[in-house]
């Protein structure tokens, strides 16, 4: 992982692909056993696939890389919030059913490069539009923790049986 930053901050001017790319350098220098050809895959996840995160960041973070070589692919997935963590099970999987051995799994997202909603053109899924209130009714779009309070009050699950 790399540092988190602020917005605007020290590491904000850093290419998303290079910042991945250091993370994954490090990582294989960790283990001098590893002989970096023999890594079958680089998944990334990133929800806002425009700008500097477009075209491909899992794949760009292999040709950054200092230490992976070329013929290593690279493939990027979009789950809305879960990018990363589908990257990661994408990667289990495929170690677990043997059709791969070494998989690095990983994401980025790189807000002061791509704003909140940078890829989500007006009428096309922006809160509150058409869209967005066909699929969730009136009022449109609801953040991830507006969902939250929605299921804890469906299932009656209070703050106290959480923080236990």
């Amino acid at each position: 992982r790399t540092a988190a930053g602020k917005r605007n901050g020290r590491i904000s001017h850093l290419h998303p692909a290079t910042l991945g790319a250091r993370v994954v350098d490090h990582l294989v220098a960790k283990h001098p056993d590893l002989d970096p050809a023999e890594v079958d895959d680089v998944i990334f996840g990133c929800v806002s696939q425009v700008g500097m995160q477009a075209a491909n960041l899992g794949r760009n973070v292999v040709l950054a890389s200092g230490v992976l070589p070329l013929s290593v692919p690279g493939t990027t997935v979009d789950r809305q919030c879960g990018s990363s963590q589908q990257a990661i099970h994408f990667a289990a999987q495929a170690v677990m059913s043997g059709t791969q051995d070494i998989v690095i799994a990983g994401g980025a997202e790189s807000m002061s490069q791509v704003p909140l909603m940078a890829n989500m053109p007006k009428g096309l899924g922006v809160p509150n539009s058409p869209t967005c209130q066909v699929v969730h009714g009136e009022g449109g779009f609801y953040s991830q923790f507006v969902g939250a309070e929605r299921v804890c009050s469906q299932y009656e699950v209070t703050r106290v049986a959480m923080d236990e």
